[in-house]
């Protein structure tokens, strides 16, 4: 299991560090009372924001509403689906806290009464509130933070994990993964997991690998590099710079190397790779095993950066995968029957959630072509209905 998922806190006292954050948490929540004042806690990412909240509720057995900002992209959705909740009775007797994640996410978004909704919610809310920012200095902020109590995180230390695994190296090593990772603890984790994996000790040499990444990566910014770097290592810590599914990344890769990579033999290698990567990926849903999260990623990023024999160093314009666009638009996905989805799983030999994100989107195209709306009709003896649905 990953060190960012086995160390993290389900309990108070499991929480490690921000011990004033804590102090300052566990006198709000004592104190509130309907029309209080909501929490605000800020720091950058992977500091135990979301955690502390998270183990508090998993202890007190709280019902805990966790949404994230991003998911909302107007007033009028803040207020629908986040007001409606709200209002809910708890499910158990003890109440529940809500939490809404990335709020200065949302206060860069063209619709601005986002954040005036969510004050709004704020003052008529019978339960707790928090909010978490990365950037509490973001001018849209201000008539918010009006209505919260502010609660600064700071950055943490590898240190009491790598004892707790028996990792030794010198605190030096320890600072230096602590300053490359600029205090995110759940990126230094990552980064001494990586660099820890077969042994048993670190040394300045492994941390030379770690080069300087800078912390707050976006989704393209991860691929370039895995496309674009030599180094296996460098390739596989990429990773750690983003805060994403890496079942997310995965189909990132997936959908770019064609766009990247021009030598056929190449974009085979890198292809293979991705599918020995995909069957981690699917051990790990089907036995819930996370010991293969660590050789997922190995084929996924350094696979496929082994694959080419030389760096490309030409632009490359990396398309969203298509298949997360599929996964939302609901509307679309409700609209395939469970019986075709069936059908086309078993002459595809895969899943039928394969079939729905990668085959469909070509099977819909196909599908207008005379030609092709014959082959496939006699190959997965396509009905009348399953026509209309594809159509």
């Amino acid at each position: 299991m990953p060190f960012s998922f086995k160390y993290k806190p389900k309990t108070l006292k499991e929480y490690v560090g921000q011990k004033k954050a804590v102090e300052q948490f566990l006198n709000w929540i004592k104190e509130w009372r309907r029309e209080s004042k909501a929490l605000l806690l800020y720091g950058p990412p992977g500091v135990g924001k979301t955690a502390l909240i998270e183990a508090y509720c998993s202890e007190n057995k709280i019902d805990l509403i966790e949404m994230n900002a991003s998911d909302f992209r107007s007033a009028s959705q803040i207020k629908g689906v986040i007001g409606k909740s709200m209002q809910q009775q708890s499910l158990t007797r003890r109440g529940k806290i809500f939490l809404l994640d990335e709020v200065d996410g949302l206060a860069g978004r063209q619709d601005y009464g986002g954040v005036g909704e969510i004050i709004k919610i704020i003052k008529t809310s019978s339960h707790p509130v928090v909010l978490t920012v990365n950037d509490p200095w973001n001018s849209k902020l201000r008539y918010l933070k009006m209505s919260c109590i502010s609660i600064p995180f700071s950055k943490l230390t590898v240190w009491d994990i790598s004892k707790k695994e028996n990792i030794k190296a010198d605190k030096t090593i320890f600072r230096l993964i602590s300053k490359k990772s600029d205090g995110d603890l759940r990126s230094a984790l990552n980064d001494l997991e990586t660099l820890s994996r077969g042994k048993k000790e670190i040394t300045s040499d492994d941390i030379e690998e770690l080069g300087h990444r800078e912390r707050e990566s976006n989704i393209f910014e991860v691929v370039r590099n895995i496309f674009k770097t030599q180094s296996l290592l460098a390739s596989k810590l990429s990773i750690n710079s983003i805060d994403k599914d890496p079942a997310e990344i995965f189909w990132w890769i997936e959908n770019n190397i064609t766009n990247e990579y021009e030598n056929p033999e190449e974009i085979a290698k890198a292809f293979d790779a991705l599918s020995i990567a995909d069957i981690f990926k699917g051990r790990i849903s089907s036995r819930q095993n996370w010991s293969f999260l660590a050789y997922m990623i190995d084929m996924m990023t350094s696979g496929v950066t082994a694959s080419k024999k030389q760096t490309y160093k030409k632009f490359t314009r990396y398309q969203y995968p298509q298949n997360i666009m599929i996964l939302g638009s609901t509307k679309e996905r409700r609209g395939f029957s469970k019986e075709l989805l069936k059908k086309l799983s078993l002459n595809l030999h895969c899943s039928t959630d394969k079939v729905r994100q990668e085959y469909l989107p070509y099977l819909k195209i196909m599908i207008k072509n005379k030609g092709w709306r014959e082959e496939l009709i006699k190959a997965f003896k396509l009905t009348p209905d399953d026509l209309s649905i594809l159509k």
